[in-house]
């Protein structure tokens, strides 16, 4: 029998371990977080959605480069998206909120905790139920505004968000006290609750914040993911066919001499 064999990078640790165990430097902070949204550039250029990114699913090698794990709950713009996707203390408010058809911005608000949460070593929204984690979000937001109110399609959600005391929006300059300014400017276009105000992943690597490694010609896009063989009604033996089609034709790109010695 011919064996088949998965051949991935051997990284060490994950977000979510390293920082449990160090305090990250801004110059850390800025290399991750640019590297996460380099990769969900090119996500969202194909029309997917990640909707799981948390620490424990953002893989780190001894070199500070970064990988997104984790698919299981990507999905394409186009479908009916459900409410309970995402870890709490990452998810977006517009998911908890029941917005069927949310968009690309629910992983930019989830890079926004995560970046904060490496700012600062500690959990921004540590929400301990789905309520107590949009009030958790409200207190550094702000409760939102009438005219997002009344976008809101669910009629539960809007009578819950109206039944609460009203909370200004807190300087995010007294809450992220010392981080450098740039990353708190950052922070406040990604943890918006507008999702058509919200940052997007393309305009946040053009933020001042990644100065020294935005570059325009090294943040690939993708073609539109096309899931339409997913409609295809095919037997076990034709998928096993097209997938090993598809495992032969991949050609890896060739590794220079150094990248082989090391």
């Amino acid at each position: 029998m011919m064996c088949r064999y998965l051949v991935t990078h051997l990284m060490g640790a994950d977000l979510n371990n390293i920082v449990k165990c160090q305090k990250l430097t801004d110059d850390h902070v800025q290399f991750l977080i640019y590297q996460i949204l380099r990769g969900l550039k090119y996500i969202h250029s194909a029309d997917i959605i990640h909707r799981d990114l948390k620490p424990s699913n953002l893989a780190v090698n001894e070199d500070c480069e970064l990988k997104i794990l984790d698919f299981g709950l990507a999905r394409h713009t186009d479908d009916e998206m459900t409410g309970y996707v995402a870890t709490r203390w990452y998810r977006a408010p517009e998911i908890m909120l029941n917005w069927m058809h949310y968009n690309q911005t629910v992983d930019i608000w989830s890079v926004g905790c995560i970046m904060a949460e490496l700012l600062t070593g500690r959990t921004l929204f540590p929400g301990t139920d789905h309520i107590n984690q949009l009030q958790q979000i409200m207190r550094l937001t702000g409760t939102p505004p009438a005219y997002l109110i009344n976008r809101m399609p669910s009629h539960e959600a809007r009578n819950y968000i109206q039944s609460l005391s009203y909370m200004p929006k807190m300087n995010f300059e007294n809450v992220f006290i010392g981080a450098n300014p740039l990353a708190v400017d950052l922070l406040e276009k990604m943890l918006v609750l507008d999702t058509d105000k919200r940052i997007t992943a393309a305009e946040a690597l053009a933020h001042a914040y990644f100065a020294q490694y935005h570059d325009p010609d090294d943040e690939p896009v993708a073609d539109p993911y096309d899931q339409s063989f997913e409609s295809r009604e095919l037997e076990i033996e034709e998928w096993k066919s097209l997938t090993y089609e598809e495992v032969i034709s991949f050609v890896p790109p060739p590794l220079d001499q150094e990248e082989m010695e090391s």
